[in-house]
């Protein structure tokens, strides 16, 4: 194409970030704002041209020597990615409108980290080149690392280091399998090359192919996270503002699922087969654990983390599976989930920020002080429990049809997910919403939502009731990345029995 787009889509809120280093300490806000809105109306203007049948590709040589392209595309997998970056970032800002200074962290310093995750997260979900997309997925890291640690509660450096050091670790076990990738792509074409394209061409080892995945899936199952590498996401959301924890469980954790999709089975097809039953159990005990853990727990912060910590476990479950079912919901649960925990985490915040404490039991009685922000949390949990009707319902049942048709004990244990999921949301409702006020929540619960507030919530609860009743929206989109894994793995949708289709 002549005009770059994906390349200027990243650019935006990169340039944003950098005006933010101007003295402008009155408009820092507003102008955050505005290049976040210019950033999801450049989004949705390529959207436009890519269901209208363009061809968005970018492909230029940057590091000849190691066969390192600056390579950029857009599938619909990366497209709904992209959308829900674009459209939780303006979410969160607005939700930390009010953010106050914390030491030497100002809330322009906040804008500017947000600005510049967003635009390293695109460029992470547009990568077509293995060494670029590993760059990107460790630059994350930075702002990332800078907006726990910057703000947050009193424990905060302690928990972005913990998230940094638990991400390095997995990012270095990667590092080498991307050394690895330029040996074996150098003996096997007779010039290096990391463009994602040129690689899935090639028939690696078997041994070979499987080491050089399992670095990968690593740095993506720590990423995820999963169970028992999940460690790290509790505390890290604990100490982090609401809007950090949006956009590391919403949008940074998901790099993990989508890239075991982009590159795990489209690198390595033969090793992610191999690799499938020991995901599998991961990913149940993922779902169980995190539900039971959220059960337990006494922080509402703690408790989202693991939800999320369960809801990943789906993901995972989702993909290897090797259904269309399955990956198809795996990858609308990636964008369903982003929207309801984000509205968990606001509203939670908004609560804590009245309540002054983030624990379970200093709650009770709220709905009849702020029945407003009772019936946001309420809605948000309902969708994090997948009630029918909200778009997590959608793809957490094709997760598990598509578990059912391969080993329907899987899908089976999955399903005590679900019904644990119903327990530790009601429970949570139940213990801090109903029942009399308590004296802090009387003292403290001085007014309702704010309009502001209101602004905040009502486009995340609208979306998840839209992608409720018209999934096709994003699924139309996902089918064909779905349709071409599932064909690059070589695996086929099971089928029933002779004498079974007419029954």
């Amino acid at each position: 194409m002549t005009v770059p787009w994906l390349t200027l889509l990243g650019l935006v809120p990169l340039i944003g970030a950098g005006a933010l280093l101007l003295p402008v300490k009155e408009l820092a806000r507003y102008l955050g704002m505005f290049f976040a809105l210019l950033t999801a109306v450049a989004a949705i203007v390529i959207t436009g041209m890519q269901l209208g049948g363009a061809t968005l590709a970018e492909q230029v040589p940057w590091m000849p020597t190691f066969g390192a392209w600056w390579a950029l595309n857009l599938d619909g997998m990366g497209l709904v990615m992209v959308l829900l970056t674009v459209a939780l970032t303006p979410v969160v800002l607005l939700a930390e409108w009010k953010l106050e200074s914390v030491g030497r962290w100002t809330p322009q310093a906040f804008v500017a980290l947000v600005l510049l995750l967003e635009s390293l997260s695109i460029y992470t979900f547009l990568a077509a080149d293995v060494l670029l997309f590993y760059l990107f997925f460790e630059a994350t890291l930075i702002p990332m690392y800078f907006l726990i640690g910057g703000f947050g509660g009193p424990q905060r450096a302690y928990a972005a280091m913990k998230f940094l050091l638990f991400s390095l670790a997995g990012g270095l076990v990667m590092l080498i399998s991307v050394v690895g990738i330029y040996v074996y792509s150098y003996r096997l074409l007779g010039v290096p090359s990391y463009l994602l394209a040129d690689l899935m061409k090639l028939t690696m080892p078997t041994d070979v192919g499987r080491w050089l995945m399992v670095g990968f899936l690593v740095a993506f199952i720590v990423k995820a996270p999963m169970v028992p590498v999940h460690t790290w996401l509790p505390t890290a959301t604990e100490q982090s503002t609401p809007g950090t924890s949006v956009l590391l469980v919403g949008i940074l954790d998901k790099i993990g699922t989508f890239g075991m999709i982009k590159f795990c089975l489209g690198l390595f097809p033969e090793a992610s087969t191999w690799v499938a039953p020991v995901m599998v159990a991961m990913a149940l005990v993922s779902i169980l654990y995190g539900a039971i853990a959220a059960i337990g727990s006494t922080d509402l912060l703690r408790l989202i983390a693991y939800t999320s910590v369960s809801h990943f476990g789906f993901m995972v479950l989702g993909i290897y599976t090797f259904t269309t079912a399955g990956i198809s919901g795996s990858i609308f649960y990636m964008v369903n989930h982003g929207f309801s925990t984000a509205a968990l985490f606001l509203v939670v915040g908004m609560l804590i920020a009245r309540r002054g404490s983030s624990k379970v039991a200093d709650f009770g009685g709220v709905q009849k002080v702020a029945p407003v922000l009772a019936g946001f949390l309420l809605l948000a949990g309902l969708s994090g429990l997948a009630l029918p009707g909200m778009s997590s319902f959608v793809s957490e049942f094709m997760v598990m049809a598509g578990a059912w048709s391969r080993q329907p004990w899987v899908a089976a244990l999955a399903a005590l997910g679900t019904v644990l999921a119903a327990v530790y949301i009601m429970r949570m409702y139940q213990r801090t919403m109903t029942g009399p006020v308590t004296d802090g929540v009387a003292e403290r619960f001085t007014h309702d939502a704010s309009m502001r507030e209101k602004w905040v919530v009502a486009p995340l609860v609208a979306v998840i009731l839209l992608l409720g009743f018209l999934p096709n929206l994003a699924l139309g989109v996902i089918q064909p990345t779905t349709e071409q894994t599932l064909s690059h793995v070589g695996v086929t949708d099971p089928v029933a029995p002779l004498g079974e289709e007419g029954k």
